[in-house]
């Protein structure tokens, strides 16, 4: 029987097939699936699965693989993409007999989407896949060796409310376990039940409403400068599917010095791997959530909004004093774009981004109010990811408007996927912030080696117009200020491909920024 209703998109490079599962899985909460051949198309695939694994989403890799009479003699286009990708996925499975293979595919989609969601790759060789064999539907996996702990030990949650209690100055930090784990709401409901400011990992944007009093930005190396101060000052730290990344922490020693932590994430090796932690909770963040959610309205704790209220003042304080900021003048400045895209799309946008200063730009001045809605590679940073994740997210959401922020040196390592944009009608919407640099390495030559500038200047950048038009796309550009907001509008109005080229100022630097290594008090703001 051959299956008519599974929808096959053709990417143009297997790198892209990876990104584009990628964005799907993350868009739609559902797993992302790519199909790529041997060998060499296998390889392409491991940047993408590298990126995915770093950030905990749920990707199943079907991969080619030469005959089995033929694995270790070096056969045309063999690899031992197994081998490759141990390090890099959640699992991987060699089928080495078709009777195997339902099995082994149902157990894939299983892996991939618990516990702690990751990339499965499952290699294919050529006489497997020739083969014929009667299917035999599972309904349940059972695996020995694998059971993640959804339920938390009931003896911990306790602990935490005694925390909670005992708080003056809490923060909540949420990572990308919240929106993983579908625990947004359940978030909400216990920043307004403690009182307290949320903060969120690059990973963690849009987890709790950028509108809500109580947001205070992103934390770490180019968080809000509130942010990076409250998690200083503060004596609870309740952080919620987060893995302490070296771009949240800076100098670990340093790391919110004067709090205990509360750290809840369903995978326990993520728990005092890089911060040791007062109380760990091993578990589903929704699940977790709700069950803290539920101890807490048991709870007595008089006016906490009046108890807060000092903490929320020095708050608003830093906020007032240090907040993020540009000065728009002759040159459009790229924080500028973001702003104006932010106004038009009202936040409903889905928003990828490439890697580098576009992504810190959007993640600073694209305010995210719902889950699901800012897709980027945080952990590896892979350049090249934005543009075919947002072809992965327009598939899974036809209806919504999907913009990749991107910058010129970027967008280009996977620009030849506006042919599969094209071919299948995606009405992706590129915004390339054109500063004809790789902005982040140059920022970094700036500030820290003294301004020696070494092969980063992209002044030979292509004409993203006409590049547009060479595909069959819609090209348009704004050299000034006051052409922002017009070609913006008109290019969100397109029911097609669009490529939008603001030439924006060439040596602005993200701010706040703190150097590698440093605490993360210790911004560079100017």
């Amino acid at each position: 029987m051959v299956r008519t209703d599974i929808r096959h998109i053709t990417v143009r490079h297997e790198q892209g097939a990876v990104h584009a599962a990628d964005g799907y899985a993350r868009a739609s909460g559902r797993v992302g699936v790519c199909l790529v051949t041997s060998g060499p198309g296998a390889t392409n695939t491991v940047s993408g699965i590298a990126s995915a694994y770093m950030d905990s989403i749920p990707v199943v890799v079907l991969t080619g693989q030469v005959p089995t009479q033929l694995i270790g003699n070096d056969a045309f286009q063999e690899v031992d993409i197994v081998g490759i990708t141990r390090p890099c996925t959640k699992h991987n499975y060699l089928v080495k007999n078709v009777e195997d293979l339902g099995r082994i595919l149902k157990e894939a989609f299983y892996i991939a989407r618990s516990g702690r969601p990751g990339p499965v790759l499952v290699d294919l060789p050529k006489d497997v896949v020739q083969a014929s064999t009667g299917y035999r539907p599972m309904k349940n996996v059972q695996l020995r060796s694998y059971n993640p702990t959804y339920e938390p030990n009931v003896r911990q949650l306790p602990k935490a409310i005694k925390l909670i209690r005992e708080a003056k100055r809490p923060v909540i930090l949420a990572g990308g376990g919240v929106i993983l784990s579908k625990a947004s709401d359940e978030l909400r409901d216990l920043a307004k039940k403690i009182e307290s400011p949320v903060t969120a990992t690059l990973m963690g944007l849009g987890a709790f409403p950028a509108s809500d009093p109580l947001w205070l930005g992103m934390i770490g190396m180019h968080g809000t400068y509130r942010a990076n101060m409250s998690s200083a000052e503060c004596d609870l730290l309740v952080a919620i599917g987060v893995r302490f990344d070296d771009r949240v922490t800076g100098k670990v020693e340093t790391f919110a010095p004067k709090a205990r932590i509360v750290h809840i994430d369903i995978d326990p090796t993520s728990i005092r791997k890089n911060i040791p932690v007062s109380v760990p909770i091993v578990g589903d963040c929704k699940i977790t959530l709700q069950k803290l959610n539920s101890l807490l309205e048991r709870e007595e704790f008089g006016d906490l909004k009046e108890e807060r209220r000092p903490w929320m003042d020095q708050i608003e304080e830093w906020k007032a004093t240090k907040p993020l900021k540009y000065t728009q003048k002759d040159v459009i400045k790229p924080q500028y774009v973001v702003e104006k895209l932010f106004e038009i799309t009202r936040g409903e946008a889905i928003i990828t981004t490439e890697v580098g200063q576009n992504q810190m730009w959007a993640a600073q001045y694209y305010h995210f109010d719902r889950p699901n809605c800012f897709i980027t590679s945080g952990g590896l940073g892979c350049m090249g990811f934005g543009f075919p994740a947002a072809i992965g997210a327009q598939v899974a959401c036809p209806d919504r408007l999907v913009v990749d922020v991107a910058g010129d040196g970027s967008i280009q390592m996977n620009i030849q996927e506006m042919a599969t944009a094209m071919q299948y009608r995606l009405p992706v919407k590129i915004v390339v912030l054109n500063n004809r640099y790789l902005g982040m390495v140059r920022q970094w030559q700036e500030l820290f080696y003294n301004r020696c500038y070494a092969h980063t200047d992209m002044t030979e950048a292509p004409d993203f117009v006409k590049l547009a038009e060479a595909y069959g796309a819609v090209g348009l550009r704004a050299s000034r200020p006051e052409e922002v907001e017009p070609v913006l509008r008109k290019g969100l109005s397109i029911p097609d491909l669009v490529i939008m080229d603001f030439l924006v100022e060439r040596e602005e630097c993200v701010y706040p920024m703190v150097p590698a290594g440093a605490p993360i008090t210790e911004m560079l703001l100017v």
